[in-house]
């Protein structure tokens, strides 16, 4: 099913582990939204302090060039709102302390949908599978049902003044979209170097990659494919789940 939804929303929360995740995804699609007047912010559970691929570069500075990375990535796809909640990279587990603090963003963004990693991995893809993407995945399901739209989940939460919020919607990125009722294919034909300029934002971890464009225009032309559309399309491809 490709997706004409966007016109019908007005917010979206996108969670990720760490910067660039959002942007190799699903930033063609978050520019599709941004164009059409939907609210998106960003929420990144990660610095990304364990990426990089440069010995020279001091590990105490890589969380502050991602996020910087992660910035004017997201100011392409026409993101201003981002959210960084700081979890060490690569030791994320879905704990109550996670849970809390992404039900609490989706509280204070109250979003209409959200989009998140996979929870499941991923056989055919350990690259798609980091365990920083499945904890997101799975704590960020957790705190969409039950925790932030149950008032007394968290009373921490509303004691600070973060209201209960049900999420209408999620989008889950990664592996397979479903069956045809619950893929969404959306055509990024249009904001597809968007996508490219976002992730070449991302130098730390793709500055060194000598054919990032192909790898990406043929990941995308096969979603296209899948989703049914015309030759020469491209497209980015979720799962989607009524969370209402």
């Amino acid at each position: 099913m490709t997706d004409d939804e966007h016109s019908q929303i007005d917010r979206a929360l996108v969670i990720a582990a760490h910067p660039d995740d959002i942007d190799f995804s699903c930033a063609g699609t978050v520019a599709v939204w941004t164009d059409a007047g939907v609210e998106v912010t960003y929420c990144l559970v990660t610095d990304g302090d364990a990426g990089g691929f440069d010995p020279a570069v001091p590990r105490s500075e890589i969380g502050g060039i991602r996020r910087s990375e992660q910035r004017a990535a997201a100011a392409v796809a026409g993101v201003s709102d981002l959210l960084f909640l700081g979890y060490p990279d690569g030791r994320l587990t879905v704990t109550l302390e996670l849970r809390r603090d992404l039900a609490r963003v989706i509280r204070q963004v109250r979003p209409d949908r959200v989009v998140v990693p996979s929870p499941v991995r991923d056989l055919d893809s350990m690259y798609g599978s980091h365990p920083d993407h499945t904890a997101t995945g799975e704590a960020a399901l957790c705190a969409v049902y039950p925790d932030a739209r149950n008032p007394w989940a968290h009373p921490e939460l509303a004691e600070a003044g973060f209201a209960a919020h049900t999420v209408g919607e999620v989008w889950v990125t990664g592996g397979a979209p479903g069956a045809p009722d619950t893929a969404r294919h959306v055509d990024i034909t249009g904001t597809f170097e968007r996508k490219m300029a976002a992730l070449r934002a991302h130098r730390s971890q793709t500055a060194h990659m000598t054919d990032l464009d192909g790898l990406i225009r043929d990941w995308a032309t096969s979603r296209a494919k899948q989703a049914g559309l015309p030759a020469g399309r491209l497209a980015e491809s979720f799962r989607a789940l009524d969370t209402r």
